[in-house]
This record gives C-alpha cells, sequence and structure tokens, in this order.
C-alpha cells in the first residue's frame, strides 16, 4: 500500500465516531517506519477561513484500514 492510497480514505475516531479529516503527510523515520500520520482537519464553513492545525496521529493508533476509511483510537 502506497501513502497515496492511504491519503483517499477518511480518517475516523473510534471512540464518537467523528471525521478526523484526511491524511496530508507522514512523519518517516531514516529506517522507513511510519511514526505519525498528519491529518488535515475536516473543514467546515466557520473553519474555512481560518487556519486550521494538522493533528499528528501515532500510527499505533490505528485499528482498522478499510476500504474507504481509517479507523483510529483517539
Amino acid at each position: 500500500m502506497f501513502l497515496s492510497d492511504l491519503q483517499s480514505k477518511d480518517i475516523i475516531s473510534t471512540k464518537d465516531g467523528r471525521r478526523i479529516g484526511r491524511i496530508v503527510d507522514a512523519e518517516i523515520t531514516p529506517q522507513g517506519t511510519i511514526i505519525f500520520l498528519v491529518v488535515e482537519e475536516k473543514k467546515n464553513l466557520k473553519r474555512f477561513m481560518i487556519s486550521s492545525n494538522d493533528t499528528k496521529i501515532s500510527f499505533d493508533n490505528i485499528t482498522k484500514i478499510g476500504e474507504d476509511v481509517i479507523l483510529v483510537n483517539m
């Protein structure tokens, strides 16, 4: 699986079912192991004019990678 495949999936929290956003980048060790996925929070009309902060999700927090979504324990 490529990073570009992951970027097309929505990130969903398993705790409350909310959509967190989409992957925009990844932090990788020199050995090639993914440490964090950088997620851009979903934008709504109120946040459209305000620059949003990106969220880092530890790769260990991923519980399931499905066809359309990635479930994370946050």
